[in-house]
């Protein structure tokens, strides 16, 4: 015959003084979770646990919506920088830039595709910068609601936080000039820019590092903190500038106004027709030298075709000199003085 141990079952006024006494209220969250878990710890601390779990759900929420609306409003404005309704980043170089010699308004096609690119370029470093600013805020208020104590955390972070600033101030440095240069609209892929050791087309920009091809091919990757002042020649407008070199003895006024006619009409021709905003501008003497006289010719461009331009006006216009005969320095022999030279031998 086997025994069967029976547990003794307390008795009524025994179980009630076992069980917490919150539990006596049935509308209670301990009375709840005391029917759900049976657990007296639980029981007991209902409120706080209830209490902290619907802040810390709430902080949850918030931050989740503020991300969501900071993301949103950023994508309004990329789309609105994209699409031409907001001019501010790029307002500078619109004021600049001058319509083609066509008039058809087809020169804005570059700069449109050059906001696009920085709009997208700015809206996701925000963007990252937002969400990181949200995270970290809604990280410390929880840890707050759930007990922990801020300030041994706010000061080990600045600690770590200055460690990491004295060790990567370089990058920090240049995170934020690319920033500025990206706000302050100073270059974009496509343009011609002097930055002291590198000069040549940009071929990216990025936020740490601008990369650059100069016209031997070599590709430069300059970091942005190290660039202390940009050339652009690619930004609104260039200006070819034409040096004309003759003699002492030629008439300054005939080689001027040979000049000025034969740039006027080689501009008109097809070939630089459409590189060419303004007609030539003959500036007239610009230096006087013991080898001869220099003049000075200038014509306004389209950004980037300043160096066709000049390469086409010099071989007219030496042309035209030699035809007409103009003298040159002795330094740059010409067609008269050679003729002159078989005639006196």
């Amino acid at each position: 015959m086997i025994n069967t141990v029976i547990p003794p079952v307390p008795a009524p006024g025994l179980t009630s003084a076992l069980m917490p006494q919150c539990t006596q209220d049935p509308g209670s969250w301990c009375a709840t979770l005391y029917r759900w878990t049976n657990n007296d710890f639980i029981a007991q601390h209902a409120d706080v646990i209830v209490g902290r779990t619907v802040s810390i759900t709430s902080i949850i929420l918030i931050a989740v919506l503020v991300r969501w609306l900071a993301h949103r409003g950023i994508a309004r404005m990329v789309n609105g920088a994209t699409n031409g309704a907001f001019t501010a980043l790029a307002g500078r170089a619109r004021r600049l830039r001058r319509a083609p010699a066509d008039g058809r308004g087809s020169g804005d096609a570059p700069g449109a595709q050059r906001r696009m690119q920085r709009a997208r370029t700015i809206g996701s470093v925000l963007r990252s910068i937002v969400s990181a600013v949200v995270l970290l805020v809604a990280v410390m208020m929880v840890m707050n609601e759930l007990g922990y104590p801020l300030g041994p955390l706010l000061a080990g972070a600045g600690v770590l936080g200055l460690a990491i600033g004295f060790g990567a101030q370089n990058l920090v440095r240049d995170f934020l000039s690319g920033m500025f240069m990206l706000l302050e609209d100073q270059y974009g892929v496509g343009d011609i820019v002097d930055v002291g050791e590198a000069v040549g087309t940009v071929e990216a920009v990025g936020l740490r590092i601008t990369t650059i091809r100069d016209l031997q091919g070599t590709v430069w990757y300059v970091r942005n903190g190290e660039i202390l002042r940009v050339g652009n020649m690619s930004q609104g407008y260039a200006v070819a500038v034409v040096d004309l070199p003759i003699a002492h003895s030629a008439d300054v006024e005939q080689a001027t106004e040979l000049a000025g006619a034969t740039a006027t009409a080689r501009a008109a021709q097809d070939d630089i027709a459409g590189d060419v905003l303004e007609p030539p501008e003959v500036l007239g003497v610009d230096r006087i030298s013991p080898e001869g006289i220099t003049l000075r010719l200038t014509v306004r461009v389209k950004p980037g075709r300043q160096w066709a331009v000049q390469r086409a006006l010099n071989g007219a216009i030496t042309d035209a000199f030699d035809d007409h005969g103009i003298p040159r320095p002795m330094l740059f022999p010409t067609a008269a003085l050679d003729g002159r030279a078989q005639r006196q031998g």
